[in-house]
């Protein structure tokens, strides 16, 4: 579930103490894979006037992603149940909000090829879909930025289109 807190403690913690550190590797790391337009600001892309990524380097990022096994099984993961600790008496259930993969708020979006993907919400940027599909050997990234509501609707036309003509 989204946790904008943790992107900032992984910043920090990644970063020496230092989240902007973090956020200076995660630049050269989008510039390294060819991110030509993307600049990020924040561990976590919440708005901010100097944050800025397209499609095209969100699937550089994302291709990239999706080759480290940990990523994939975190992506790829439904639901999670975090035990209870000394700090938490009971146990915390946690749900992929991505509804191709989950039916976590309905089947209406399931996609049998999913792998995973990421939800994204602001009132700036509206709704942004990162997904991953594969089938028959063949992976997909689809990139949706900006949508109003056919996030998902936009990505099963992108994804049926590809696997049926590629």
């Amino acid at each position: 579930e989204s946790a904008n807190e943790c992107a900032w403690a992984i910043g920090e913690h990644v970063g020496g103490g230092d989240c902007q550190a973090f956020v200076d590797m995660m630049n050269a790391k989008a510039q390294e894979l060819g991110c030509t337009n993307t600049h990020f600001n924040n561990p976590n892309g919440l708005p901010d006037t100097s944050h800025v990524t397209t499609c095209r380097d969100m699937a550089l990022i994302s291709r990239a992603a999706i080759q480290n096994s940990t990523f994939r099984k975190i992506t790829g993961t439904v639901k999670y149940t975090i035990p209870p600790t000394n700090k938490h008496a009971t146990e915390t259930p946690l749900n992929n909000h991505h509804q191709m993969i989950s039916a976590y708020k309905g089947n209406r979006y399931l996609y049998d090829s999913c792998i995973g993907g990421k939800t994204g919400y602001t009132d700036a940027a509206g709704s942004t879909l990162v997904t991953f599909a594969e089938r028959d050997g063949m992976l997909l990234i689809c990139v949706v930025m900006r949508s109003q509501s056919t996030h998902y609707q936009d990505t099963t036309a992108l994804f049926d289109y590809c696997f049926s003509n590629y």
